[in-house]
């Protein structure tokens, strides 16, 4: 590092004062050195070895579609991307650059059929420059992108999808002769951070790189400090002789600041340092303007989190970049408003997982006060070569140079759940070696971190295995302890989630801990009245979050929680109720919010809140006997009280516990108005919504409603809600005599699982409406509805859930993993109609093969008071019905 000479007489410094004021007199209005043109329009785009050209803008990414199909797996491969530059005479005497915000994960850059560049990574930012141009509208660029899996790179597998593309912006940058530089790992070239900060007093240290391709020459390096305002506060500045095709490393004396307002969550204040490159004439050859945000931070083991001497619970989600319908290339509006959905719901850290994010994200939590933690893309496992290590390193290097000066940043991280995929577990011998391997590289990547930025955190995050981290040797090597804990979701019940915490603290007691991620799928169109794990029903997310919730605030020790996810995103290989999504997300992927997101918004909210919990569960239903049924409704709120109206008539007051208050609504069939209302100090508050009730018959013969129509789903014991075709499906109950209703079988339940109480978690081919097909009844010898006279629409619903679909997900914390697979039951089997043969011999696996959604349907006349009965005759193995529909026709 070259400490350059300060400029010290006060002779000096009135020359220069004099000097600057002439040239801001004579150059007024004069841009400064550094110009930024977005290149994100028109490029003309080819998949592989496809003839096809389409033109596209960046971002872009060729996997948004293949990734959701039913097909199994998604392109990852090669895509080329070119331009046209159109390019000024007079940059001809400039430098050139292309700067890549993020491309998937491979890239070479081609300039006029020559080679430029190459990068490997794919969640951080790279720059080539620009040589040999011919400024005459041919230059053209070319980029190649792969996506393919390379044992070399980070991550190997994960449980996201591995979106492929320039995803990310693209620009030119036209910068001076002389500029700063960073041409290693494509940050601004300029360094800054606060030091020795108190409430009376801080240091903002300013250091960097300039580059000089001219001759040699002297120059000034001036660093000015203004206020939120734009009032200067106070600057630093030096001189210099810059050798030519020379990188000169500098540092700047220190900015004083006497009495700081410090950044805080509650008061997000940015300065801003305006570090200029000025030649000897006080021309400004190059200007980076920098967010200072003035704050001091620690960990303690037994008290948690403190930021600028006050105690905070760090609470908050962890995210994902990918949205609805784009995959990875997401607009960064869009990212912004991540961020403030993040800040709305009250919370106030942000773990930016599982590898670095778009610029904007961290620019919205600096402006917002939102704590970040960023890490690298280890996960599951490694590779044990040379270069999958150095390529570590260098992602590592770059994700902290290029994210250096954001005050939000208070953790560098570098793996998560890395003894997950365990290689070599039946060669004990080879197995020590991989795991020595792992507990190498972290401690390298530890002290990388470390002499890189000693300003800040480290973490390593951890599945629920302790002991085998334990023994790994890798708790010892962070500064923080992450832990991904899932009792009651992968195994276990959510009340051991608090003991789990307690033992941990007593088995790693010298390291402050985070949980750094828990959550459960919810899957926002299915609702439970008895909620059990993994029905992806909504009931049952809300009780594992208040479990969890409680547990995590009121032990002090834990430092910080990561709700995984803020989002549902997409994970490729991932089944379920909606395939290709993981559902924990306290919003959907198109970010609509869950009902866990108010739960979480009514926690860390301080001002009074009131949200009746309906989420989008605008459309319900129910049988009743009679013209009202009761069902439960959630109003969520920070608030002491709370009453409800409906349909214009209280149903009084209620004491709000744990944040809810649960109320038996008698739900009217068609429209109900529903209203909640607090008193906060006097002040009202209230929520309105209204909710569609389609009341379905008990009893036929004593119609309280019109009958138009019945969807039931066989072996549920959970609701479904289409909202495309606004049906709901309801479970399936026995038959009694005037009703409707199965008789005989048994409810499909899937073998070698100790999570899946009932049904399947297989991707259903060829629908959209997975839950309709993932349940069924074995063995089922009829069903009848003694429904009134009348003309009827019967459709039957099948899927095999019995064989080999998918494999059973990789993602289980407890090590439950099913690898046995199944044969396809070889069922046959017929479908009478009031007597009459429908279906003949059908063999759903041979025929549709395994978990693929079959239709059947057919019309009758009912002219007696038999109703529609349905009968099942096995020919080989047992019939199944997995849902039907009944309706009327005018």
């Amino acid at each position: 590092m070259l400490r350059l000479k300060k400029i010290k007489t006060n002779q000096q410094k009135l020359v220069l004062l004099l000097l600057i004021v002439l040239i801001a007199v004579n150059c007024f209005g004069q841009k400064t050195g550094r110009s930024v043109i977005n290149l994100n329009a028109n490029w003309s785009f080819q998949k592989g070895n496809s003839s096809s050209v389409s033109m596209v803008n960046i971002p872009h990414t060729w996997n948004a579609f293949d990734t959701m199909d039913d097909v199994p797996g998604y392109y990852r491969g090669i895509g080329i991307y070119k331009k046209k530059l159109v390019l000024k005479p007079e940059w001809k005497a400039k430098k050139l650059f292309l700067y890549f915000e993020g491309a998937n994960q491979e890239t070479e850059v081609y300039l006029n059929g020559k080679k430029i560049g190459s990068h490997i990574g794919g969640y951080t930012a790279f720059r080539f420059p620009l040589e040999n141009l011919k400024f005459n509208g041919t230059d053209e660029v070319s980029v190649k992108v792969d996506n393919s899996y390379n044992e070399n790179i980070a991550p190997l597998t994960a449980d996201f999808t591995f979106f492929g593309g320039i995803y990310r912006s693209v620009s030119l940058e036209v910068k001076e002769p002389i500029h700063f530089e960073d041409n290693q790992y494509a940050s601004k070239g300029i360094y800054i951070h606060a030091n020795q900060v108190t409430k009376a007093s801080a240091e903002v240290i300013v250091n960097g790189n300039l580059i000089n391709s001219f001759a040699n020459t002297e120059l000034t390096i001036l660093s000015t400090l203004t206020d939120a305002a734009g009032k200067k506060i106070n600057e630093v500045k030096f001189s210099t002789t810059a050798n030519a095709s020379k990188v000169v490393a500098f540092q700047l004396p220190k900015i004083q600041v006497s009495n700081p307002i410090l950044w805080s969550p509650e008061n997000p204040y940015l300065y801003q340092a305006t570090t200029q490159l000025l030649d000897k004439t006080g021309k400004v050859l190059d200007e980076v303007k920098t967010p200072v945000g003035l704050r001091f931070f620690s960990f303690d083991v037994e008290k948690g989190f403190f930021l600028n001497g006050l105690p905070y619970k760090l609470i908050g989600a962890s995210r994902h970049q990918d949205f609805a319908g784009l995959g990875s290339a997401v607009s960064k509006s869009l990212q912004v408003k991540d961020v403030e959905l993040l800040k709305d719901m009250g919370g106030n850290f942000l773990r930016i997982a599982h590898y670095p994010q778009d610029q904007s994200v961290l620019d919205a939590c600096d402006s917002l006060g939102i704590l970040a933690s960023v890490e690298i893309p280890i996960v599951n496992e490694i590779t044990e070569t040379e270069a999958f290590y150095n390529n570590c390193k260098t992602m590592q290097l770059e994700m902290i140079k290029q994210n250096y000066n954001h005050p939000s940043i208070i953790i560098w991280a570098y793996m998560n759940e890395v003894l997950l995929r365990m290689k070599f577990s039946n060669e004990p011998e080879r197995k020590l070696k991989y795991l020595s391997n792992i507990e190498k590289l972290a401690q390298s990547l530890e002290d990388l971190t470390r002499k890189t930025d000693p300003t800040r955190y480290t973490m390593m995050s951890n599945h629920g295995d302790v002991n085998g981290y334990i023994k790994a040797g890798l708790v010892k090597i962070p500064m923080l302890v992450g832990w991904n804990l899932y009792q009651g979701w992968y195994g276990g019940k959510s009340e051991d989630f608090g003991p789990s915490l307690d033992k941990i603290h007593q088995q790693v007691p010298d390291k402050p801990l985070l949980v750094t991620e828990f959550g459960a799928d919810v899957d926002p169109r299915i609702h439970a009245f008895t909620p059990l794990k993994f029905d992806k029903s909504l009931e049952y997310g809300m009780l594992y979050h208040q479990i969890y919730i409680k547990d995590i605030l009121k032990r002090p020790f834990v430092v910080g929680a990561a709700v995984w996810n803020l989002a549902d995103f997409g994970s490729e290989t991932r089944e379920e109720t909606m395939p290709h999504v993981n559902n924990k997300g306290l919003m959907t992927l198109d970010r609509k919010p869950k009902n866990t997101f108010y739960l979480y918004k009514a926690y860390l909210n301080t001002k009074p809140f009131l949200k009746i919990g309906n989420g989008n569960w605008n459309l319900r239903g129910g049988v009743s006997a009679a013209n009202v049924i009761t069902q439960n409704l959630q109003v969520i709120s920070n608030t002491d009280t709370v009453e409800l109206f409906v349909n214009g008539k209280t149903l009084g007051k209620k004491k709000v516990i744990d944040k809810i208050t649960n109320w038996n609504v008698p739900f009217r069939n068609g429209k109900n108005d529903i209203k909640a209302v607090s008193f906060v100090k006097g002040n009202r508050i209230e929520d309105l919504t209204s909710i569609t009730f389609n009341l379905k018959p008990e009893i036929f013969n004593n119609l309280t409603v019109p009958f138009k129509t019945l969807n039931v789903l066989l072996g549920a014991q959970r609701q479904f809600v289409d909202e495309d075709n606004q049906e709901v499906w309801l479970p399936n109950q026995i038959y009694k005599e005037g009703s409707w209703g199965s008789i005989g079988g048994e409810a499909f339940k899937p073998k070698n699982t100790s999570r899946q109480s009932y049904g399947s978690d297989k991707n259903i081919i060829s629908t959209l409406n997975d839950p309709i097909y993932q349940t069924q009844l074995i063995g089922l010898d009829s069903y009848q509805l003694d429904v009134p006279r009348g003309k009827y629409e019967i459709t039957l619903y099948f899927a095999e859930l019995a064989g080999t679909g998918a494999s059973t997900l990789p993602y289980n914390l407890d090590s439950l993993i099913a690898t046995n697979k199944e044969i396809p039951e070889q069922r046959i089997f017929d479908v009478y109609l009031n007597d009459k043969q429908i279906i003949k011999n059908i063999n759903l696996a041979a025929n549709y093969g395994a978990a693929n959604a079959v239709q059947k349907k057919f019309e009758c006349v009912v002219a007696d008071d038999k109703g529609i009965r349905l009968m099942f005759k096995g020919i080989k193995g047992k019939p199944v019905l997995n849902a039907l529909q009944v309706k009327t026709i005018n």
